[in-house]
C-alpha cells in the first residue's frame, strides 16, 4: 500500500509551524517511490522501544469530505548514517512507549485522486510516565481531538 496516492499531493491551506522540520523530514522519506511494509501485527512486540525515536508522525488518509481509508504511524528511526528514514509502528506501541499528540498538524490534498491526508506529530509524553493510557486501555483513537 502506498503511502500517498500520486506524487501530485499538494499542500493545502499551507502555513509554517513549530514543527516544520518533522514534517519536511517525513514529506522527504515519503516522497521517493515508496511502500512501507506490510501493517505491523500486534504481536511484533514493541518496535518504539528499541528505537528511541525522537517522534512519530501519523498519516490519515481518507475520500475528501467522504470516509476514512487508513490511519498510519511512522517512527523515525535514527541511523548512523545522514539519511532519514521511518519505521512503521502500530498504534498499540504509541500506547505502550507513552506518546502524546501535539497539536501540530499538516493538511494535503490531491485533486486527481479525491484524496485527502493529515499528518500529526506524536511525541513521548516525559510528563505522563505512569503510562496511564496503557493503564486504561484506551487506544489512541479514544482520545484524538
Amino acid at each position: 500500500m502506498s503511502l500517498f496516492c500520486c506524487s501530485n499531493v499538494q499542500p493545502y491551506r499551507p502555513r509554517p509551524l513549530q514543527h516544520e522540520a518533522m514534517f519536511r523530514t517525513f514529506i522527504q522519506w515519503a516522497a521517493l517511490p515508496r511502500e512501507s511494509e506490510s501493517q505491523p501485527s500486534a504481536n511484533d512486540g514493541n518496535k518504539l522501544a528499541g528505537l528511541d525515536s525522537p517522534y512519530v508522525i501519523q498519516l490519515v488518509k481518507q475520500i475528501s469530505y467522504g470516509a476514512l481509508e487508513s490511519k498510519r504511524y511512522f517512527a523515525l528511526a535514527r541511523t548512523g548514517n545522514a539519511d532519514q528514514a521511518f519505521v512503521e509502528v502500530t498504534e498499540a506501541d504509541l500506547i505502550e512507549a507513552n506518546y502524546g499528540k501535539l497539536n501540530s498538524f499538516k493538511n494535503f490534498k490531491c485533486v486527481d485522486h479525491n484524496r485527502f491526508f493529515e499528518l500529526n506529530v506524536y511525541h513521548k509524553d516525559a510528563v505522563k510516565a505512569q503510562h496511564w493510557r496503557h493503564n486504561t486501555g484506551r487506544p489512541v483513537n479514544e482520545i484524538d481531538l
